[in-house]
């Protein structure tokens, strides 16, 4: 049987996740500055512990050198310095003989090991080694003496100086890290509070278009901070641009909304007043009842043609499967044939080229229908709508639909593929003002430009231009 986790505990990870993004880059940034700061001060304090060993290795190896000359001719073995507790140098010296038994053997006063009698008797080399006499640290250096077989010389010092140096610089050095630490602390909280600072309005921004739905909100950005080229400041102004797109998307939609409800609202006016006439048909006479259902009629198709043209405009691009080469020459002949079945009135002419382009053949003959039937409409009795297909010398493919009719005004031409927008002289003809949206939508779906020009010699022209990688 398994314990299962200890309830009230929970993984470091799991802190840090409920943590502000801020205080976690702080606490992060600290870590390291106290990982590389312990690293350092770790590396200092071995490297100032070894050099004051040094130091004082250095010292004994020279005070045994000079013992060495003093005792030419004089003692061979015995202590020589016997005052181990002065911290003055050498402390402590004596002569080891290798063999044990040897005269003045007796009462050394520093301890003689195996390899002291070694080194006495030229098997091992010099060393130092730490030792304790009377409860003090010591350091001592065992060396041959030269120029004397048998022989070795002791040299001890007082090294708890040393152990004091070493452990002061280890407290200095961990109150500076110490220090550092905080500091850095501090300064990586202000550099990450500055540095994400337009990450918090950001925050604020998107809960405050949650909580009003309002899209018109941004970040406000300093000019300092907008001076700036970081990734921060870049995701602010990116959040700011997406803000727009979306207010206007928002905007646009309301807009649709509110001219779809005003266009909807005669012919529906109309259809319930011819629907109530005819619930009322034994009161009418034969022609009364015969005119309330045409128009009930005529106002269900224009109901249902503006739905359709609506439930269009919603695509935002053709479907891919749907896309083949399309001759567009044969498509453009076989649109202006239906319009002159359409429009009995208008004369239709072609001058096409032949040419083959991407898209769904479908849509396309909507759009075309869209501009020729928008031209027949404005063009008087017996005026020509022409119809020219060409590729121009960079390769484009240029569909140009031309009438002789009034024209568009100058006010009028910004505004001719707005969504229910109708000049004045459109209000008077039938149409709900969808059909040149509808066509430069499908231009763009098949990364076509529709343009409206106003020519030399009066009327309209609109400009259907494929780019060049299109045919």
């Amino acid at each position: 049987m398994t314990d299962g986790p200890v309830r009230g505990r929970r993984p470091l990870r799991h802190l840090l996740r409920r943590r502000p993004l801020r205080a976690r880059l702080a606490l992060v940034t600290s870590a390291a500055v106290a990982l590389v700061a312990l690293g350092v001060l770790g590396a200092a304090y071995v490297v100032i512990r070894y050099e004051l060993v040094r130091q004082l290795d250095i010292q004994l190896k020279q005070q045994a050198g000079l013992i060495s000359q003093q005792t030419r001719g004089g003692a061979d073995s015995g202590v020589l310095y016997d005052q181990c507790a002065w911290r003055a140098a050498p402390a402590c010296a004596q002569i080891v003989r290798a063999d044990p038994a040897a005269p003045g053997q007796r009462g050394l006063a520093l301890p003689v090991t195996g390899a002291t009698r070694r080194v006495a008797a030229g098997t091992l080399g010099a060393y130092y080694s730490d030792i304790v006499h009377d409860g003090r640290p010591m350091r001592m250096l065992t060396t041959p003496l030269p120029g004397r077989d048998g022989r070795a010389l002791q040299v001890a010092a007082r090294s708890d100086v040393v152990d004091q140096g070493v452990s002061q610089a280890g407290w200095y050095l961990g109150a500076v890290g110490g220090v550092g630490v905080l500091l850095a602390a501090a300064l990586g909280y202000v550099v990450s509070r500055t540095s994400l600072r337009p990450v918090t309005r950001l925050t604020a921004t998107a809960e405050r278009i949650a909580a009003t739905r309002d899209p018109a909100h941004r970040i406000e950005l300093s000019p300092h901070e907008a001076g700036r080229e970081d990734e921060i400041t870049r995701l602010a102004a990116s959040f700011n641009t997406m803000l727009g797109e979306l207010e206007e998307a928002v905007a646009a939609q309301r807009r649709l909304v509110a001219d779809a409800s005003h266009e909807l609202r005669t012919p529906l006016t109309a259809l319930r007043t011819n629907a109530e006439l005819l619930a009322r048909a034994e009161r009418l006479s034969p022609a009364q009842r015969e005119r309330a259902a045409e128009g009930l009629g005529r106002q269900m198709r224009e109901v249902t043609g503006m739905v359709n043209d609506l439930i269009e405009l919603a695509r935002d691009e053709e479907p891919r499967p749907l896309v083949e080469q399309v001759r567009l020459d044969l498509l453009a002949e076989r649109c202006a044939a239906v319009a002159r079945g359409h429009w009995p009135g208008a004369v239709f002419t072609t001058d096409l080229a032949e040419v083959t382009v991407p898209g769904v053949p479908a849509r396309l003959a909507r759009l075309l229908s869209n501009l020729l039937d928008n031209a027949a409409k404005f063009s008087p009795a017996g005026a020509m709508v022409e119809t020219r297909l060409v590729r121009a010398a960079d390769g484009a493919v240029d569909l140009t639909v031309r009438d002789h009719g009034p024209g568009i005004s100058a006010e009028d031409l910004p505004h001719v593929f707005d969504r229910f927008y109708r000049s004045r002289q459109a209000r008077a003809l039938p149409g709900s003002g969808l059909g040149l949206a509808m066509a430069r939508q499908i231009a763009r779906a098949h990364g076509a430009e529709l343009t409206a020009e106003r020519p030399e010699g009066g009327g309209a022209r609109f400009r259907l231009r494929f780019p060049p990688t299109a045919g």
